[in-house]
């Protein structure tokens, strides 16, 4: 029988052979050299099918190449840095359609014309973790500058006026809180937080707030987290009350936890996996067919997305750094099996190690339904972040396994 030590070590090396390939995809086929910034519709083999620019895509990529310069030596490449500058360039130079407003787009064209704007904030807050980034990486202020203004406009949008989204209010919509705002809005606090003592202190009561935004989710006497409740917290009615996202509410698990983490809140740490963690992972499983269910209802009725029993690659990559950054705190063996679970199927699914990169979209059954690498929606985030992180917590497992 496999020793932990050695288990470890086979993940390790695994993962870390993966997030090569991954990298190589995306450093191959995804940089625009003339009109600056990345392609993200690519196909199977990296084929560029359309060129149009997903502003999120642009900021998490940026994002992606500052902390692999920064954090994994092989990584260390004039090309990563170069390609990380350009897109840095790309997003300040039309991220924001808007004279004066720091509104951002949600896609434009490839050189840079606005096509869409959403009445959200997450194109802003992945420019946010992109002007970070950049600030930690080449030392320039002036991304850094960049990105606590926007920081601090986003609060003033979610927290006090979110006139300024052009969201107009309507009758029958009363306020709701939705679980993925104070979730960025706590990611964006450890981000800008991070070995930056004056971040801390600015943004530490936001960090408080958003906490306490997203354990109202906990909902049915501690049974379920719902993705959507009201402002007061409390459960709302029909289809949206009712629904349910056991990716979503697993990466919650594991941003409540790096705070925990943070905090040395010990409580905070058992609620992060006991409700946000393990519980959607079980009910979320395919017990017929495996993987993790996009959508569900709490009541069980059928959801209405018509997606809802599609395999997506990002709520697998939740539940693998989830399991490994509980069991690096707990050293609970359960968590080891459940991210051997979850590993068996997303390599066996999701990976492509002819052609690099991850599937995105499988069916029910686990067969491939969409052969893109990158669309709107998926780009050099996701998997490269997962594999990323849990090869950093498996070396940190192993070094414990040295000095033992």
């Amino acid at each position: 029988m496999m020793s932990e030590r050695d288990r470890l070590q086979r993940w390790r090396n695994q993962i870390g052979e993966e997030l090569d390939r991954v990298m190589n995809f995306w450093i191959e086929h995804s940089h625009d050299q003339e009109s600056g910034g990345f392609f993200t519709c690519l196909g199977q083999n990296g084929e560029r099918y359309d060129d149009l620019k997903y502003i999120w895509l642009q900021g998490r990529q940026v994002w992606m190449y500052c902390r692999l310069y920064r954090k994994v030596p092989r990584f260390r490449k004039q090309e990563v840095l170069s390609a990380a500058i350009a897109g840095g360039k790309f997003l300040m130079d039309h991220g924001r359609p808007t004279a004066g407003s720091l509104k951002c787009a949600f896609v434009v064209t490839r050189d840079g014309r606005a096509v869409k704007i959403q009445r959200t904030i997450f194109s802003e807050c992945f420019f946010i973790m992109a002007m970070d980034e950049l600030w930690r990486t080449t030392q320039e202020e002036r991304y850094k500058m960049e990105a606590w203004k926007t920081m601090d406009q986003i609060v003033h949008w979610v927290r006090e006026d979110p006139s300024g989204l052009g969201r107009p209010e309507l009758p029958g919509a009363g306020p709701v809180n939705a679980m993925a705002v104070p979730m960025m809005l706590l990611n964006l606090v450890d981000q800008l937080s991070e070995d930056n003592e004056e971040a801390a202190r600015k943004y530490e009561e936001l960090g408080t707030w958003s906490v306490g935004k997203i354990l109202q989710h906990i909902q049915r006497d501690g049974k379920a987290i719902l993705e959507n409740v009201s402002d007061d917290g409390t459960e709302l009615p029909g289809c949206i009350g009712r629904h349910q996202n056991p990716g979503h509410a697993i990466e919650a698990g594991w941003f409540l936890l790096r705070q925990a983490i943070a905090q040395a809140n010990k409580t905070l740490a058992q609620t992060a996996l006991e409700k946000f963690v393990l519980p959607p992972f079980q009910t979320g499983w395919d017990k017929e067919y495996g993987g993790l269910f996009y959508f569900q209802d709490v009541d069980g009725y059928c959801p209405t997305q018509l997606e809802w029993s599609m395999k997506l690659w990002w709520p697998h990559t939740e539940a693998l750094i989830a399991f490994l950054l509980g069991y690096l705190e707990t050293k609970d063996s359960q968590l080891l099996e459940h991210f051997q679970k979850v590993f068996d199927y997303t390599f066996s699914k999701f990976s492509d190690p002819e052609h690099g990169e991850w599937f995105g979209y499988l069916n029910r059954e686990g067969k491939v339904e969409l052969s893109i690498k990158g669309g709107p929606f998926k780009g050099c985030f996701h998997v490269p972040r997962c594999l990323y992180m849990c090869e950093e917590i498996l070396s940190k497992l192993l070094n414990e396994h040295n000095m033992a």
